[in-house]
């Protein structure tokens, strides 16, 4: 038995998923980034600023990871499930900036970067496990 192709065309489900979450991801982050930077030079504290931040990307992720990513219908148990994920994701950016600026001693953008990482990764698993469940 030959073993599998590892040509794009052969990626499995999850990896399109997660190489489709990481684009609406992009846009979301860029997103989310203009409203921190515009959030902090309107004098907003750079914790509330982060949450913030993230909830503007938050919305535009619902439609096109629900809609593209996962190809999941829209029900009122995910729109609940994704604002609790997306509120999880939003603490965690949070406390991430909060520990990177006062333990690592980052500056305040660098630690919204350093966020990044691990809270995509973090709500792309629980999108897939549990928002959009009934599509993987």
């Amino acid at each position: 038995m030959r073993p599998p192709e590892t040509t794009p065309k052969h990626h499995t489900k999850l990896d399109r998923q997660f190489a489709r979450f990481l684009f609406v991801g992009a846009g979301n982050t860029l997103l989310s980034f203009v409203a921190y930077r515009l959030l902090l030079a309107l004098g907003t504290p750079y914790v509330l600023a982060a949450a913030l931040g993230f909830s503007v990307g938050a919305v535009n992720g619902y439609v096109f990871n629900r809609r593209w990513t996962f190809a999941a219908r829209d029900s009122a148990r995910a729109r609940v499930v994704y604002v609790a994920v997306q509120a999880a994701g939003a603490a965690s950016t949070s406390l991430l900036v909060l520990f990177f600026v006062g333990v690592v001693g980052l500056d305040k953008v660098l630690a919204y970067i350093a966020a990044i990482p691990p809270v995509t990764v973090s709500t792309f698993m629980a999108n897939r496990l549990w928002t959009f469940a009934d599509r993987n």
